[in-house]
């Protein structure tokens, strides 16, 4: 299999940063470009800050992290600080980064690489809201037709929504820039909330990270179990859903998950189902397909090779 060479855009939060890790621990697979940081879980300022500490946690000071846009593209800014603690990555105590910030600005850096490098081999996981990406191909038309695949986490269609009755939380802050990308053209792989809410941290898979006795081990296990109090008292689950890593394991192993090609609309027109993922998954329009929407993960498999990954870091 080719490499996979992936532009990451996030907004950490504690499952972004397991995602970021576990891409950053598959260099035989994987090649991230650049990192790119969103307002999201928490304003710009504190994701631009995580993305550089978990690159550090991992050893990763080479790796170019790029601020984007602070704002979505028509509404105020909601965050979630509620489910990731005031810093977004509350658990741990990871120094400050020393890493620099890039100068340039998250959207030109995506528009400049897709442009430079050859069409049809660069890959944008997206792990937040997706500004950054819409800003790009609404300033950039050109670079669409340039995306090998666009892989993210949003969404849902049995579990509907998590931050609204209606909107799983990523789509909900900025509805407006998701309906550009899923009306894009681009490859779309989704990862919603029907195959996240498999992919649990339980006890025993926690205590799997914390027995690795290294830094990033003892972090990610301290990350888990901060962020699973939340969906514990929410939802009565046994653990913390592990949303983004579904993306990075996606393009490790595609295997892990089953879903089918269906037409997905975004709903920006009302305030009570805003930004809700309209998934035809039975195909009951003739609207055509837009997405590969998951519906189903190997979770005991998935868990396997997150832990296995981490254990190189």
């Amino acid at each position: 299999m080719a490499r996979h060479r992936i532009i990451i855009d996030t907004d950490p939060g504690q499952d972004d940063a397991v995602a970021i890790l576990l891409a950053l621990s598959s260099p035989d697979e994987i090649e991230v470009l650049g990192i790119t940081a969103v307002a999201g879980n928490v304003p710009l300022a504190l994701t631009a800050r995580n993305a550089r500490m978990i690159c550090e946690l991992a050893g990763r000071r080479d790796v170019k992290v790029y601020a984007g846009c602070d704002r979505p593209l028509g509404r105020e800014l909601v965050t979630a600080e509620h489910v990731h603690g005031k810093s977004g990555l509350d658990g741990p105590d990871l120094p400050e980064p020393t890493m620099p910030l890039q100068d340039q600005h998250a959207v030109d850096f995506i528009i400049d690489t897709l442009r430079a490098e050859p069409p049809g081999t660069v890959t944008l996981c997206p792990l937040g809201p997706l500004t950054n990406i819409a800003m790009a191909f609404e300033k950039a038309p050109d670079i669409m037709t340039r995306v090998r695949e666009v892989v993210l986490m949003g969404g849902a269609y049995f579990e509907v929504g998590n931050i609204t009755p209606a909107a799983e939380f990523n789509i909900y802050v900025d509805p407006q820039a998701a309906r550009i990308v899923f009306k894009s053209g681009a490859p779309l792989v989704v990862m919603p909330l029907d195959v996240t809410h498999k992919a649990l941290v339980t006890a025993p898979r926690n205590e799997a990270f914390r027995a690795l006795g290294t830094p990033v081990g003892i972090a990610v296990a301290q990350m888990t179990e901060f962020f699973e109090r939340y969906d514990k008292e929410k939802y009565g689950s046994a653990g913390a859903p592990l949303h983004d890593p579904c993306v990075t394991a996606y393009l490790l192993r595609p295997d892990l998950f089953t879903g089918r090609q269906i037409n997905v609309e975004i709903e920006t027109g009302s305030e009570l189902t805003m930004g809700m993922t309209v998934a035809d998954w039975w195909r009951v329009t003739d609207r055509p397909a837009n997405a590969l929407f998951m519906g189903g993960i190997d979770a005991p498999d998935f868990f396997a090779l997150l832990t296995e990954r981490l254990a190189r870091l």
